[in-house]
């Protein structure tokens, strides 16, 4: 019923202004609205809405993530932008802090200002 349909995205914030410099400035996402509700951005087709409410308890697991062509230099770059990746002690994870999935799909963690766990990852990576 809704595989034709367009996906649209969701987080939450409670620092609107904040959250548009992470997602605008250093995740260079194309603002597309901010009202009263949330924030819009597009992600190369996919709408992005983060919504704006009085408090943010964040899940303790991934709520947006991205597949990118070069995750070490993904990871460099956003490094250099101020953005701490996250380490787990029950993951191998390499000293940038990427984790390598059986898979062969590799995966670094960070987290918006808000506290929501965000990734980026490439397939099949060696």
């Amino acid at each position: 019923m809704l595989g034709g349909a367009q996906l649209v995205a969701f987080a939450a914030t409670a620092d609107a202004a904040r959250a548009r410099t992470f997602y605008q400035d250093t995740l260079g996402l194309r603002l597309v609205t901010d009202d009263a509700f949330a924030l819009a951005f597009d992600c190369r087709g996919t709408p992005l809405r983060i919504q704006k409410v009085k408090e943010v308890q964040p899940p303790p697991f991934t709520v947006l993530g991205w597949t990118v062509p070069d995750l070490r230099q993904t990871v460099t770059t956003l490094g250099k932008q101020g953005v701490s990746f996250e380490r787990y002690p029950f993951l191998e994870q390499d000293g940038l802090g990427i984790w390598a999935a059986p898979s062969g799909t590799r995966v670094a963690w960070f987290k918006d200002p808000d506290g929501n766990l965000l990734s980026v990852s490439q397939s099949g990576a060696r």
